[in-house]
């Protein structure tokens, strides 16, 4: 595959919806051609399955059901949209993907971390992102940021013990895979996160690009 996969992680509140536009915007006016998409969705059938995932009614749903689903929901999201788009040579910038369901539903809800990274790799056709921006915040001010919203999903109604939990796997997460992974302190404004991401994104491509050079003898 020729294009680009860039995942946006983070706890809720961390503002990450925000950064995938500025940073989408940046590239297009930069004139690489961009897709934005997000997870769980990103397609009609995935869509449906968010639906489902995140409407609070459904707070009987088990552990294990939800594992599923946001991975047949990213399996759908993989093969319809993702991976075609990264052969036509694209940069696709997706808000969350296995990161988040490591985080959620593995350091979340205390279940085998490895078991969901198997299961997510059978989802995601073994696809792995080329660089991921992890927006860091505490869970105070990621908690605070949601009490402004008007309506509140079935994962962000979850207990703040829930989010600080989400949070450390993140940060792990970010320790395990340092050369993919960039943290980044999401508690400061827009603009400098936006600076940083975009300081970082020019100066990984343009040590791709010398190590390609390299390769290439």
């Amino acid at each position: 595959m020729t294009g680009l996969f860039i995942t946006f992680e983070g706890p809720d509140g961390a503002g990450k919806t925000t950064q995938v536009e500025a940073f989408a915007r940046a590239l297009r006016q930069q004139g690489y051609d961009v897709l934005v998409t997000r997870e769980p969705g990103g397609t009609p059938l995935s869509d449906k399955i968010r639906a489902l995932l995140l409407d609070p009614a459904h707070k009987e749903m088990a552990d294990a059901t939800e594992v599923l689903l946001y991975a047949a929901a990213r399996a759908q999201h993989v093969q319809e949209k993702v991976i075609p788009a990264l052969q036509s040579g694209r940069i696709v910038v997706c808000d969350r993907f296995v990161d988040a369901s490591i985080a959620y539903q593995g350091y979340g809800l205390g279940l085998a971390v490895a078991e969901i990274v198997e299961i997510n790799r059978f989802a995601a056709a073994g696809l792995q992102p080329d660089r991921t921006y992890l927006l860091d915040i505490p869970v105070s001010v990621g908690r605070l940021r949601l009490g402004q919203r008007e309506r509140l999903d079935r994962i962000e109604q979850k207990g703040e013990q829930y989010h600080q939990r989400v949070r450390n796997g993140f940060r792990q997460i970010a320790e395990q895979y340092p050369q993919r992974v960039r943290l980044i302190d999401a508690n400061r404004s827009i603009e400098q996160v936006h600076a940083e991401i975009m300081a970082d994104f020019q100066a990984w491509q343009a040590a791709n690009q010398v190590a390609r050079k390299g390769e290439l003898g």
